[in-house]
């Protein structure tokens, strides 16, 4: 399963998928959803969470600005406020997609 085609329409990534499927995800959740260590937090050997301290999201926070390839597997977007260390994979991007259309 691979993106096709990805098109930021209005407040929403549009994904059309290899399979001939089409997703749609509000920028807020994509953003919110960001799987690096910085939004997510790193676990340790002994499975310890270990996480900063939340940063406020503001308006720029959700402004898409571009979507970079990585390799086979994945996407990097780079958001309004400079935040661009969340890869998304490609499984991980359509599980996102799938919970924001229920």
């Amino acid at each position: 399963m691979h993106p096709t085609n990805l098109d930021v329409i209005g407040g929403e990534l549009a994904i059309k998928w290899d399979d001939g499927g089409e997703s749609f995800i509000p920028l807020e959740k994509l953003r919110r959803a960001c799987p690096c260590a910085g939004c997510r937090g790193e676990v340790d050997i002994m499975g310890q969470l270990h996480k900063g301290p939340d940063r406020p999201l503001g308006p720029p926070s959700f402004q898409l600005l571009r979507i970079v390839p990585v390799g086979t597997y994945a996407v990097q977007p780079v958001w309004g406020d400079g935040h661009n260390s969340g890869l998304y994979a490609f499984e991980y991007l359509k599980r996102v997609a799938g919970a924001a259309e229920k």
